[in-house]
């Protein structure tokens, strides 16, 4: 059975304004509606793209997005900032209305879209309980029943008859959480809840979504950076780029995806074709892959296996690759090299390359190599430094917590 359905719903905002927008504007729509006409504004506009300075003043933030989503699915919505993600729980949960299109529901929604939403900083705990309950849509019985397990999940018992506007931002989200999260409703929304909160918190509140899911059979739309949880909660997933949806399936497939499009780096895959080209006279690029070597997906545990083919056109030489691995903040983690030829015996043909990064070395996080292609140990032939990819977090001690540092190596330990 159906528990959401989105049908070519697109939102449009006018940037720096409140509102539709001038009167000007608004005469002008109701000028073309009482000729049966459309919305002239409907036609302009461009992607929310946050990366480039636009023309226009109007943006869409969502723009023809549909899906269907059966009751019981755990849903992960994931993509960049500005790809729509909120605007599109805004949506689902009924804060704003679509531009165009319609949303259909089977059920009550409760949503936890951000920290502490229709908390009044100066009531109490107790009685932000009652009033957030009643805005999500809990009568009062419902409220009273469950009080007592929504206070103990949020642990903040002995600050329940504190004014709020004391509290720290984790207790506000434990708080909030709790009680979205103890309403009886059919579909459950969560916005990046696990950005707040301590490790214990997060047990709880992934340990709860996973009771809603899998033990109570209702359906959850989870919007998260964090691939590692998305990947734990989630069996079907989202992809959104630009306010549009890219790629919709299962959750290991989207979160491939996901890796293989937004790679901090342009270049999780890169091969050569007809609009694209990296090299010069002496090296030609063919291909730039990365993939795991354990399992479908690149985390701290699968370890990284680095395909490359390149075309040369330096005959009779010895040809050398030397390579620097780079995080996202250009700090060096390592560097290594290989001789292609080394009988002055290069040919005018395609190599193809093949390394391994080990498995629980790397960090999660973003990285990318800086290729450098010489001759004869001395002379530079080419070189490039934007080919990278991106190792996903896992669950450590039960949690979804990045660990410092820039490796992640799995120790052995001996106690006597």
């Amino acid at each position: 059975m159906l528990a959401l359905k989105a049908e070519n719903i697109s939102k449009q905002y006018r940037l720096g304004q409140v509102g539709t927008g001038t009167l000007s504007h608004d005469l002008n729509r109701f000028w073309h509606k009482v000729r049966g006409k459309e919305d002239p504004y409907l036609k302009v506009g461009e992607a929310n793209d946050r990366t480039q300075k636009g023309d226009s003043e109007y943006v869409w933030s969502l723009r023809d997005i549909n899906f269907e989503i059966e009751q019981g699915d755990a849903v992960g919505i994931i993509g960049r900032n500005g790809a729509g993600k909120s605007t599109l729980l805004k949506l689902l949960s009924k804060v704003t209305k679509p531009t165009t299109g319609q949303i259909l529901t089977n059920g009550r929604i409760a949503s936890l879209l951000e920290v502490g939403t229709g908390f009044h900083p100066e009531m109490t705990g107790r009685e932000n309980v009652f009033l957030n309950g009643a805005i999500l849509g809990m009568t009062r019985k419902e409220i009273k029943r469950k009080f007592d397990e929504i206070v103990a999940f949020s642990g903040v018992e002995r600050y329940i008859d504190t004014p709020v506007k004391r509290y720290s931002s984790g207790m506000y989200v434990r708080l909030a959480f709790a009680v979205a999260a103890h309403l009886e409703s059919e579909i459950l929304i969560v916005d990046e809840v696990l950005a707040v909160g301590d490790a214990d918190f997060q047990k709880k509140c992934l340990g709860k979504m996973g009771d809603v899911t899998k033990g109570e059979g209702r359906t959850i739309l989870f919007v998260s950076h964090n691939m590692a949880a998305i990947k734990e909660l989630c069996t079907k997933g989202i992809l959104m780029q630009q306010g549009e949806i890219i790629h919709q399936g299962n959750i290991i497939d989207t979160v491939k995806k996901y890796q293989s499009t937004f790679s901090f780096t342009r270049n999780y895959f890169w091969q050569e074709n007809k609009t694209s080209f990296i090299g010069n006279d002496n090296i030609q690029m063919i291909k730039f892959e990365a993939q795991p070597l354990h399992g479908e997906i690149l985390t701290i545990s699968s370890g990284v296996k680095i395909s490359i083919a390149f075309k040369n056109n330096v005959v009779n030489e010895n040809i050398d690759i030397s390579y620097i691995l780079k995080n996202a903040e250009d700090v060096e983690i390592f560097a290594s090299g290989i001789i292609i030829t080394s009988n002055k015996d290069s040919e005018n043909k395609t190599y193809n390359l093949e390394f391994e990064i080990p498995q629980n070395l790397l960090n999660e996080g973003d990285y990318y190599f800086k290729l450098i292609f010489g001759k004869n140990g001395k002379d530079l032939l080419f070189h490039h430094d934007d080919f990278g990819f991106e190792i996903e977090g896992e669950m450590m001690n039960g949690i979804f917590q990045r660990n410092p540092g820039i490796i992640r190596p799995q120790l052995s330990y001996k106690i006597y």
